[in-house]
């Protein structure tokens, strides 16, 4: 038998059932579920020096455990002494068992570790059931060794679910155990 996550045997068990009690779906196929979580890093700086982005790329795969890729410009602003196909953030997408381990340590472990932590803004919400919020400091988590960062930087989680509505999506985030401001 292959290894389940503990937020996905969670989902299946505690979730689906709570969502299909309130909102009357007509299958488990149509309750909203978690598809995708993006992170994505802009790199101040990263036109003059370079390492700074391979340096990125190194900690927020040290992050998520999946391999980070550079992204580049896609136009030339000379104003920034930006040049087209440049490297300027980081990136990484968590699909399935890897989304559902990032899931639980960002819950368990890194947002309880923010100072004067009193939930995640509820307002975050696009209108199609996504939800983003931005990390300000990527030495919450405990991959990333404080002695050897050599400077602060924050990155953007994108939660990607297949809810309808904002009130859906906002449901199966609570349910999962994310921690709304009241």
């Amino acid at each position: 038998m292959s290894y389940i996550p503990r937020l996905q045997k969670k989902y299946i068990e505690e979730v689906v059932p709570a969502l299909m009690e309130k909102y009357n779906y007509s299958s488990i196929m149509a309750v909203p579920k978690l598809v995708k979580i993006s992170l994505n890093q802009g790199v101040n700086g990263a036109t003059s020096d370079k390492k700074l982005v391979d340096i990125a790329v190194k900690e927020m795969t040290e992050i998520t455990g999946q391999k980070a890729v550079a992204t580049l410009s896609k136009k030339a602003i000379s104003n920034f002494k930006l040049r087209e196909d440049m490297p300027i953030g980081a990136k990484v997408t968590l699909r399935r068992e890897r989304m559902f381990e990032f899931l639980d340590r960002l819950m368990a472990v890194a947002l309880p570790r923010v100072r004067d932590f009193q939930g995640i803004n509820n307002k975050g919400f696009d209108g199609r059931g996504n939800y983003n919020f931005g990390i300000t400091e990527q030495i919450i988590f405990p991959e990333i060794d404080i002695d050897k960062v050599n400077r602060i930087g924050g990155f953007n989680i994108t939660f990607v679910t297949t809810a309808k509505t904002d009130q859906e999506a906002m449901e199966l985030l609570k349910l999962l155990g994310m921690p709304f401001k009241k």
